[in-house]
C-alpha cells in the first residue's frame, strides 16, 4: 500500500515540479515584469528607499500597532514572511542543487528570483486589495481571497474561483504540517544529533514547548518573535558566509565563469552531454529558487495581508525585496561559500566530498571556521528551520480559518504543535514527498488567480506610479471594496 502511494504520488510530484510547471511559473514572473514594466528594475531605487531604507527612515514601517489593532507592523509581516521562506532550502537546497545542477544551476536560480520578484510583487498587491476582516478584526488575505473574490468576480466563473479558493486552502493546510513543520523539525533534530549528539525526543520536546508558547498565542506574538529571529539568524549567517567569500575572494573570477558556464554547457563537450548538463542545471537552479522563495506558490501573501499597510503596491515592494534577500543574498552566499571551498571542481562541477547537504555547507564553512564551521551550520539550521516553522504555522492557520472559520483556528494550532515532536522523532521520508507535492499544488490555483487578475495588478501599479511617483491626481485603489477603499483613502 505504501509503495503504491509512493509511486503515485512520484508520479504525481513530477507533474508538479516538471519543466512545464516550472516554465509556468517564471512566465508568470516574465509577464508580470513586462506587465509593471520592469518595476523591480525601473523603480528599484525607489522599493529599495520605502523597503529597507524604510526601516531606517520611516517610522510608520516599523511602528507596532496598537494592543487592540490586530494588524501587524510592515517591517513584522517581512520578518514572518522571511521566517517561512528562510529555511533549510537556503542552506541545503543551494547544496542539493550544486550537486545534481552543478555550478550553473546558480545562474538559474537568479532567473528565477529576477522574474519571481514580481510574481511575489503581484501576490502581495492582490492580497492587499481582495483582504477583508474577520470576526476578530484581523486582516484576512491570500490566494483564497482573490480567486474568490477576483476571479469569481468574472461573468461565469464565479464557482470556478470558490472552487479553486478552497482547493488552494486544502493544499496549504496539508503542505503546513509536511514542509512547514514536520520536515523542518526532523532535519533540526537530525542536525543537532549529529552535531552536539542531542536525542531527537529531547530537541522534539523543546521544540514543541518553545513553539507551542508562540503560536497558540497568536500572529502578534508570533510577528514579534520573527521581527527579532529573522534579522538576527540572518545576519550572524551573512556574515558568516561574507568571511567566507572575503578570504577567498581571489576565486570570484573563477566562481562566475563556473556558473556561466555550467548554465549553458559551455565547458562540455558532446551534444548528448550539453543537453543533458544544461538541463540538470536549469532544472535544479529553478527548483532551489522557486522552494527557497516561494514565488508563485501563494504562501507568503496570507502574512503580508496582516500587515496595517494601506497602499497595495507598498505591500508588494516588501514581497520583491523578501525574493532579493532570500534567494539572490542568502543563498547566493551559500552557493559562494561552497564554491570557493574546493569541495566542487569549478572546471568540471565533480563534487569532490562525500557529503551531502547541511554537511556539504558545514565541511566548507569548516575550511575557515575549522571545527566550529559545522556546529555553526547546525545552530543555523536550527534557527532558519524553526522560523520556518513559526511563518507556516500562520499559514496553515489561515487556510484552516478559511475552511472551517475563525473560531475553530485554535484546534488547529493544537495540532500543529503537537506534530512538532512527531516530526523530530520519525522517520518520514513518506510524509516529506507527500508534504512536497502539495506544496506545489498550491501554485497552480494561485497562478491561475495571479494571471487571471494580472489586468487589475498593471491599473493598480499604474495608479500608485501616477499619483506618487508623478504627482496627477487620481483617486487610489487601494480595496476592492469601497468602504476600505475610502477608509484608507482618508488615511493615507
Amino acid at each position: 500500500m505504501v509503495e503504491m502511494i509512493t509511486n503515485v504520488n512520484s508520479a504525481i510530484n513530477g507533474f508538479v515540479w516538471g519543466i512545464p510547471m516550472l516554465v509556468l511559473l517564471v512566465g508568470t514572473g516574465i509577464l508580470m515584469t513586462v506587465l509593471t514594466k520592469f518595476f523591480q528594475l525601473s523603480h528599484i531605487g525607489h522599493w529599495f528607499k520605502n523597503t529597507i531604507g524604510g526601516i531606517f527612515k520611516d517610522k510608520h514601517v516599523t511602528k507596532h500597532t496598537d494592543k487592540d489593532d490586530q494588524s501587524i507592523s510592515q517591517f513584522q509581516s517581512l520578518c514572518t514572511a522571511l521566517a517561512a521562506t528562510i529555511g533549510t532550502g537556503n542552506i541545503v537546497g543551494v547544496a542539493s542543487a550544486l550537486i545534481a545542477g552543478g555550478p550553473g544551476a546558480i545562474f538559474w536560480m537568479w532567473i528565477v528570483a529576477f522574474f519571481g520578484m514580481m510574481t511575489n510583487y503581484s501576490e502581495n498587491v492582490l492580497g492587499i486589495y481582495y483582504r477583508r476582516k474577520n470576526q476578530k478584526g484581523e486582516w484576512c488575505g491570500g490566494a483564497m481571497y482573490y480567486l474568490k473574490d477576483g476571479l469569481g468576480s468574472y461573468k461565469g466563473f464565479k464557482q470556478i474561483g470558490a472552487v479553486l479558493a478552497v482547493l488552494f486552502s486544502i493544499f496549504c493546510l496539508l503542505a503546513s504540517f509536511g514542509i512547514g513543520n514536520m520536515s523542518q523539525v526532523n532535519s533540526i533534530s537530525a542536525n543537532m544529533e549529529a552535531a552536539f549528539s542531542i536525542p531527537p525526543y529531547v530537541t522534539g520536546i523543546a521544540l514543541l514547548i518553545i513553539a507551542a508558547l508562540v503560536i497558540v498565542g497568536g500572529l502578534k506574538r508570533i510577528a514579534s518573535v520573527t521581527e527579532k529571529l529573522v534579522p538576527f539568524m540572518a545576519i550572524a549567517y551573512i556574515l558568516g558566509a561574507l568571511v567566507i567569500f572575503f578570504m577567498n575572494i581571489g576565486q570570484t573570477g573563477a566562481i562566475f565563469s563556473a556558473i556561466f558556464k555550467g548554465a549553458f554547457g559551455l565547458r562540455a563537450v558532446g551534444g548528448g552531454i550539453v543537453g543533458s548538463g544544461v538541463k540538470m542545471a536549469l532544472t535544479w537552479g529553478m527548483k532551489r529558487g522557486v522552494f527557497s522563495n516561494e514565488a508563485g506558490l501563494g504562501s507568503s501573501v496570507m502574512v503580508h495581508s496582516n500587515s496595517n499597510v494601506r497602499e497595495p503596491v507598498r505591500q508588494g515592494m516588501w514581497g520583491i525585496f523578501e525574493v532579493f534577500a532570500d534567494t539572490i543574498v542568502v543563498c547566493t552566499l551559500t552557493a559562494f561559500s561552497v564554491l570557493s571551498s574546493g569541495l566542487i571542481d569549478l572546471e568540471t562541477g565533480a563534487v569532490l566530498s562525500e557529503a551531502s547537504g547541511s554537511a556539504l555547507v558545514g565541511e566548507a564553512f569548516a575550511t575557515i571556521f575549522g571545527s566550529f564551521g559545522p556546529a555553526f551550520i547546525a545552530i543555523a539550521i536550527l534557527l532558519f528551520a524553526f522560523s520556518t516553522v513559526l511563518g507556516w504555522s500562520h499559514y496553515g492557520s489561515k487556510a484552516w480559518e478559511y475552511l472551517f472559520g475563525t473560531k475553530s483556528t485554535i484546534a488547529y494550532k493544537i495540532v500543529f504543535v503537537l506534530m512538532i515532536f512527531v516530526g523530530a522523532t520519525m522517520n518520514l521520508s513518506l510524509a516529506w514527498d507527500l508534504s512536497d507535492t502539495f506544496n506545489g499544488l498550491m501554485a497552480i490555483p494561485n497562478l491561475i488567480g495571479v494571471l487571471s487578475l494580472s489586468p487589475i495588478v498593471m491599473k493598480i501599479t499604474k495608479n500608485y506610479v501616477d499619483r506618487i511617483l508623478k504627482g496627477k491626481d487620481v483617486k487610489p485603489m487601494l480595496s476592492v471594496f469601497p468602504e476600505i477603499n475610502d477608509e484608507h483613502e482618508k488615511e493615507i
